[in-house]
């Protein structure tokens, strides 16, 4: 490669970068953070391809992404399915137009409706995948015996053997752990070092593609939602500005809790994400909003 290309997109803070380069699946990782070093507020990398006719009469989907981890991002694909539009010229008129996205994680292509605000502005909706497991899994603070940093968890010795059962919802190509305000772990989002100590851990422990803990605020429909993310693929963690798969995960988290459908907008670090979902259904609607920044060519 002579030559990268890439976008920005911001959507709701979650700034991606999006390669149109062709690279090899290898390389992703190492082209993924020499991109955040050139743009420090890039959050996540992904990987662009355009369907020939033979892949988009095979799949419906003219574009696929995949992420720099091999995990699932849902704000990534609203990018992806934005940059499609705006590459093919498509413009939303009265009715929403939807674009399908193939996604590293997911089984089958997403559907994405966009809803074109300014030449490079979207408002979008994604049908994202149920989960494969709502329900709790079995976790110590950090390592058999506690950890580094784990006694500050509830400031007693006895808390770094416990072990606490929380919830947890795993999806393809990734899996988040639900803090409530009532967890012993609540308090540990004061506390940056110890949560990201506890997330890698915990990552390692279930063997996840990628884990985040998602720290969800008390609340009916409107919550506060603070994101913590690791993908190990990448060797990437990021107190994100706003989590799709995270919101998502916590909405059909409150849908299985509450058993019936929701209707939550969360509150998050750099904006809002809104999650319909149906627990008798399976199905989850993610509303959010993406614009594309920049489109750069760089020497490599």
């Amino acid at each position: 490669m002579d030559k990268i290309q890439y976008c920005t997109f911001d959507p709701t803070g979650n700034i991606t970068a999006l390669v149109e380069t062709a690279v090899e699946i290898a390389e992703q990782p190492a082209v993924a953070s020499r991109l955040m070093e050139l743009e420090p507020d890039v959050e996540q990398v992904g990987f662009i391809t355009y369907a020939d006719d033979a892949a988009l009469a095979e799949s419906g989907a003219p574009v696929s992404l995949r992420m720099a981890g091999g995990e699932f991002c849902g704000n990534a694909t609203m990018c992806a399915a934005a940059l499609f539009a705006i590459r093919s010229g498509m413009r939303s008129g009265a009715v929403p137009a939807e674009v399908k996205v193939r996604v590293s994680g997911a089984t089958a292509p997403l559907t994405v409706s966009l809803e074109q605000h300014a030449a490079y502005s979207f408002g979008a909706a994604v049908s994202m995948p149920p989960a494969l497991r709502i329900g709790k899994v079995d976790l110590q603070p950090s390592g058999p015996a506690g950890g580094h940093g784990a006694g500050t968890l509830a400031g007693a010795g006895d808390a770094i053997s416990a072990i606490f059962a929380l919830p947890i919802v795993e999806m393809e190509g990734i899996s988040h752990i639900i803090i409530e305000p009532d967890s012993e772990f609540f308090g540990i989002k004061d506390d940056s070092a110890l949560a990201e100590s506890v997330l890698r851990h915990w990552c390692g422990l279930l063997g996840a593609d990628c884990l985040g803990l998602m720290f969800l605020g008390d609340g009916a429909a409107l919550r506060t939602l603070i994101p913590l993310v690791y993908v190990p693929g990448a060797d990437t963690m990021f107190w994100e500005n706003s989590c799709a798969s995270g919101s998502a995960a916590a909405g059909m988290y409150l849908a299985a809790k509450a058993g019936s459908p929701v209707d939550v907008t969360f509150d998050e670090p750099a904006g809002r994400l809104r999650v319909e979902s149906d627990p008798a259904t399976g199905r989850t609607i993610l509303h959010g909003s993406t614009i594309m920044r920049n489109s750069v060519i760089i020497n490599w």
